[in-house]
């Protein structure tokens, strides 16, 4: 079992930035890889990005390519989700996944692949 919480979301302006947590505890968490998905009102919740368990292989949705960067510190437990440029469109609940490892991107962009999840953090961006 894998907990996972989330913090540092908030009310922005458009081009403000902003960097999310995801702290994780019980099983190893450096064994996981870690993405971070998002859902706006009214909408499917979304892959944003991933990062592979060492750091050494990440994805992103080509919507925040550019803008976000995520990295993880293993020794800290924790994910992190770096935004910046935010823009209105961005507004949405995010949250952070564990997943194993070896999957395909495919995969890793789908949010059934990700075993345990946090509670989510809101993020509201203002034009």
């Amino acid at each position: 079992q894998v907990q996972l919480i989330e913090s540092g979301g908030g009310l922005v302006q458009a081009g403000d930035s902003l960097r999310l947590s995801c702290v994780g505890s019980g099983r190893t968490f450096s064994g996981y890889a870690m993405g971070w998905f998002r859902q706006a009102p009214g909408k499917d919740r979304e892959f944003v990005t991933f990062i592979s368990w060492g750091g050494g292989r990440t994805e992103y949705a080509d919507s925040v390519k550019g803008r976000f960067i995520i990295s993880r510190d293993n020794a800290k437990n924790t994910v992190y989700l770096q935004m910046n440029s935010l823009k209105p469109e961005d507004t949405a609940v995010y949250y952070c996944a564990a997943a194993g490892n070896g999957y395909s991107s495919i995969m890793y962009r789908t949010p059934n692949t990700y075993a345990y999840w946090g509670q989510g953090t809101q993020v509201t961006v203002s034009s």
